[in-house]
């Protein structure tokens, strides 16, 4: 009699166990990892499988260790953003490298958030409680989005790219620090002699939002200037262009912008240039991610860097540790740079 899915003509777990000479168990916890065989033992079950050409029922070994040997990558954002802003490419890249020596497979899951009106989509929850995957890692996540508060109740190993916004559960999250970011960048301009500054900020139901902001903010307050020329953004090319002209338009006197993203200081670099603002003489630009976009714009984008691909890894090991019953605390913030091109 053969397993479900597996061709009547290949090679058994029997088989294997008969030429290694070992027993049937022995061949299975080598299969699935296990530390409990000796290396030799190890050995002659990796030659005879090697020589017999057998190839693990992966569907029978999920029902023996209740794994699936995958995660998810939950993305709550619609996919025209996740392909246009570097942000996601870093993290995309840092996720699979970390997953790369383990026997994980990777599985994007994009769910951007309904249209106002429309009932929030239940697919994403089902799918995660299906028990399709071993754990899953939160990305750009929204405050608005209830999906995010019942993501993090769920019993399934979640980790969280920055902290979410109004989650009242203890979750497990790995951030850069935005505050300290934002602050140099304002320090920045401070120092290059810039007094009427503004921000386009990133959106206010996101914790890179906010803690930009804070950032902006703390330091006008200690420099005591003033702190009102403000718009906020979207993290969008589109969205930092509406931003930069209402800014622009309501503060015409600006001498210096501290932008949340690169993909929105590229907008905004076209906006002063289409206004006749010169780019750092009259208005100096600092710019947040250090992404390839910053040394293509004209001139080159100061701009804040911000670890994105180690982000994706710490995010990876977090989400193992859990997955393999060891959760540890939250990590410590990511620091960030300031990289000074031509901009500011």
């Amino acid at each position: 009699m053969s397993i479900a899915g597996q061709d009547p003509g290949s090679p058994t777990l029997e088989q294997v166990a008969a030429l290694a000479g070992v027993s049937r168990a022995t061949v299975s916890r080598v299969v699935n990892g296990s530390p409990k065989v000796l290396p030799h033992t190890v050995e002659a079950v990796n030659r005879a499988i090697i020589e017999l050409g057998y190839v693990p029922n992966r569907a029978a070994r999920a029902l023996v260790t209740r794994r699936t040997d995958s995660v998810a990558l939950v993305v709550p954002e619609p996919d025209s953003r996740i392909f246009s802003d570097p942000f996601f490419a870093g993290i995309l890249r840092g996720v699979s490298t970390a997953l790369a020596p383990t026997s994980s497979q990777l599985v994007l899951l994009i769910e951007p958030a309904p249209a106002p009106g429309q009932v929030d989509d239940q697919r994403l929850l089902r799918y995660l409680r299906g028990g399709h995957v071993d754990g899953a890692i939160v990305v750009s996540h929204h405050g608005r989005d209830t999906i995010i508060k019942e993501l993090a109740q769920l019993s399934l190993p979640i980790v969280f790219s920055a902290r979410p916004l109004g989650v009242d559960v203890p979750v497990t999250s790995v951030d850069v620090d935005n505050v300290a970011g934002a602050r140099t960048a304002v320090e920045h301009l401070l120092s290059r002699g810039r007094r009427r500054i503004g921000t386009i900020t990133g959106p206010l139901d996101m914790t890179a939002g906010v803690d930009r902001l804070t950032g902006f903010k703390e330091v006008l307050a200690e420099a005591g200037l003033p702190d009102d020329a403000v718009a906020v953004g979207d993290f969008t090319a589109d969205g930092g262009e509406a931003a930069a002209n209402q800014l622009l338009t309501a503060h015409p006197d600006l001498d210096g912008l501290f932008v949340a993203s690169d993909l929105m200081a590229t907008a905004a670099l076209r906006v002063l240039s289409e206004r006749g603002r010169r780019v750092p003489e009259d208005v100096a630009v600092v710019g947040f991610d250090d992404s390839v976009l910053a040394t293509t714009t004209t001139p080159r984008l100061t701009t804040i860097r911000q670890p994105v691909e180690d982000l994706g890894a710490r995010l990876v090991e977090l989400l193992l540790a859990k997955i393999n019953g060891a959760p540890q605390a939250s990590p410590p913030l990511f620091d960030t740079k300031l990289i000074i091109r031509d901009s500011a």
